[in-house]
């Protein structure tokens, strides 16, 4: 009789997965339910109490028989509530996923158990008893417009507004883009925090120069240091070799960690003090400075965003910045050198133009105080603003806006989930009192927000798009600007995986425009990112499928290989510190002809701020141990189907990427390897 009433009802075999990793299992007591199609739903029963017991081990699977007496139709949604065990310890549990399989059905009533197909609910996910009921939906990705099942379009505006409820925005400094309201790791909880695996950094011989606060005594005291730390590292002794010579200058304008600044120039600056008569010495024989701005030969460095920042207070001594202009000419070598360098901004006798022909030791310190600006603009522009900010902003738009069966949700989210705790970590840290801005830098905790307001007012869309902005500047043509040919390279093949990416979800413009989750995500991001200034070329809205891929690229762009190339470069071109001080402790020199190239040591870092900085710096430039290269991918979605298909030739793409940057770089003296796919972390993990 029991068995009849039982095949009267909808008969269900579940198995509940746990993933494997040791601290994935539970004490707790897990309730599931299974949700219908048509509206109706299961009373909870318990996966690892009572009747059933099963233990929620790492790697388990634990099978049970769930029964319904009302019509569920299809399953569409498994909800599990996790709840503590009395007298064990709450212990987040790691879930895989469920599956469901029908056995038996009303409409077979009286013919025995039969087998249907099998539904996947993929989880990959920790649950908490503090989350109430977490509810999983099968791993089809789909648009909202592509839901057929009321349920399913319910779950997904709920699963929304309880994303909105717990990820708010908030002002990180006034005219910078906002960041996510937490301050600890704690509020971000499991899911969307992670571990770094620590790749072994040796900092015994930097540490230990706290109590020196003063200048380095010679350029042998600084050279044993180096040595101690930098004798492994063959691109920073090749920098120690090579630092004060014009050629190399131009080179890391290029080349270098902030390869984001130079431009090519048609016109001179109106601010800048210079005429043809006095630069023609170090231009071509019979070519005039008309001739070669014609001739595109003529590049600038602008770093006109310093100009009125407070400089930072360092052991008790005022530090000063500068916001030079400098010229730099393309010679018929290909080399790129400095011809004219002016420290500030305004014009005068007292802010004079330095040359190539001045005394040695002019010169150099002109180039020093170049390299030192452009130090402040690498770290808060070009690195924190267009790869950590961007990816915080983009990651907190993608949780509030798209729900996770949104394909763009899947696609985006293993390159900009890291921002959310990397930044959280940042502000605490780095950005606050007695960090390393604070105590090493030149632009300490006063110029920061000034700094980063005045460059996201500068930001704009086209120079975070690789195509875009190496020809906005002039460089892509350049010979010897390795990044741009690596970095275009890259692009592309991420674009072509992109396109590929939306043309399988979006058949048409239509679709792309009729996306209310994709138009809210871009609002929220032209909101929040670039702060609705028009003038950022931000779009507002996405009409065509072309757009949308631009923009889905830069962001996966932006928070991969632009942070490798800005980030994994520093301590090879900063560990030798005259080549890129953090900070002067001297204004920037109004006259010439009164400096020894010794004295250049007085005016560049105290001992123990340069070394604290070099702490941080190797830090925060070694990929993790554990790194996982760019689009490689541990998400299931990414395993089956179209998608598998999109990742394996994007895959094949960069593989020969980094095989022509292999190749290429055995023919170099000094190899650039920082755009390599194989060296690229798929997201800013550091």
């Amino acid at each position: 009789m029991l068995q009849l009433f039982r095949c009267a009802m909808e008969e269900f075999q579940v198995i509940v997965h746990t993933l494997p990793a040791p601290t994935s299992g539970t004490y707790s007591i897990l309730r599931l339910t299974l949700i219908g199609s048509e509206g109706g739903e299961t009373p909870p029963i318990s996966v690892n109490a009572g009747a059933n017991q099963h233990h929620l081990l790492p790697g388990s699977a634990c099978v049970v028989r769930v029964w319904s007496e009302v019509a569920l139709g299809r399953v569409v949604l498994v909800r599990l509530r996790l709840e503590a065990r009395t007298g064990f310890p709450d212990l987040d549990w790691h879930c895989r996923g469920v599956e469901v399989r029908r056995l038996c059905d009303r409409q077979e009533e009286g013919t025995g158990l039969q087998h249907q197909g099998v539904e996947h609910f993929p989880c990959s996910r920790w649950l908490r008893s503090v989350d109430g009921d977490v509810e999983l939906r099968n791993g089809d990705m789909c648009l909202l417009n592509s839901e057929t099942v009321q349920t399913l379009k319910d779950h997904r505006l709920k699963d929304l507004h309880t994303k909105q409820q717990h990820i708010r925005w908030r002002t990180f400094a006034e005219g910078v883009p906002h960041c996510v309201d937490m301050t600890s790791l704690k509020e971000l909880g499991p899911n969307l925090s992670y571990t770094r695996q620590s790749p072994g950094i040796n900092l015994q011989y930097l540490r230990g120069f706290d109590e020196r606060a003063e200048s380095w005594s010679s350029f042998t005291e600084l050279e044993t240091m180096f040595s101690h730390n930098g004798s492994q590292n063959t691109v920073a002794k090749y920098v120690q070799a090579h630092w004060a010579e014009d050629w190399f200058f131009g080179y890391q304008c290029l080349n270098g960690c902030n390869p984001l600044m130079v431009r090519q120039t048609r016109l001179l600056p109106p601010n800048l003090s210079i005429n043809s008569d006095i630069l023609c010495p170090f231009l071509p024989d019979g070519s005039s400075l008309e001739q070669e701005l014609e001739r595109g030969s003529i590049f600038l460095l602008d770093y006109e965003m310093l100009e009125g920042v407070p400089a930072n207070v360092i052991n008790g001594k005022q530090q000063f910045l500068a916001a030079p202009l400098v010229l730099l000419h393309l010679n018929q070598e290909e080399e790129l050198k400095p011809i004219a360098i002016q420290l500030q901004q305004a014009p005068g006798p007292q802010n004079p133009v330095f040359l190539p022909s001045d005394p040695g030791p002019d010169w150099l310190l002109a180039k020093t105080w170049v390299r030192c600006s452009d130090f402040q603009c690498h770290q808060l522009s070009s690195h924190f603003l267009r790869t950590h900010l961007l990816g915080e902003v983009c990651c907190t738009a993608t949780l509030r806006q798209l729900p996770e069966v949104h394909p763009l949700h899947q696609l985006l989210m293993p390159h900009i989930k890291t921002t959310l705790q990397i930044n959280i970590q940042a502000r605490a840290s780095l950005l606050a009192a007695n960090g390393v801005f604070d105590k090493a830098i030149g632009c300490g905790l006063e110029a920061l927000p000034v700094l980063l307001s005045r460059a996201t007012e500068r930001l704009r869309y086209r120079s975070l798009c690789v195509p875009d902005d190496l020809a906005d500047r002039g460089i892509h043509t350049l010979k010897h600007c390795y990044y741009a040919h690596d970095a275009l390279r890259v692009w592309t093949a991420l674009h072509r995986f992109v396109s590929g990416w939306v043309d399988v979800y979006y058949l048409g413009n239509q679709d792309v425009e009729q996306d209310s989750e994709l138009q809210s995500w871009i609002t929220e991001i032209y909101t929040h990112g670039f702060l609705q200034l028009p003038h950022s070329g931000c779009p507002q809205s996405f009409q065509t499928k072309p757009e949308l891929s631009q923009f889905v690229t830069m962001v996966i762009y932006c928070c991969s290989a632009l942070h490798a190339a800005v980030n994994f470069s520093q301590v090879d071109f900063d560990l030798w510190m005259p080549n890129c001080p953090a900070s002067m402790t001297h204004p920037p020199p109004q006259t010439k002809g009164m400096l020894t190239e010794d004295e250049i040591l007085s005016i560049l870092p105290d001992v123990n701020s340069t070394c604290n900085l070099l702490i941080t710096l190797f830090l925060l430039s070694q990929p993790a141990a554990d790194y996982v290269p760019l689009c490689q991918y541990r998400e299931p979605v990414f395993s089956s189907g179209a998608p598998r298909r999109l990742v394996e030739k994007v895959q094949a793409e960069l593989r020969a990427i980094s095989d022509e940057i292999t190749d290429r770089n055995k023919k170099l003296e000094l190899p650039y390897d920082y755009m390599s796919p194989d060296r690229i972390e798929n997201s800013v993990a550091i």
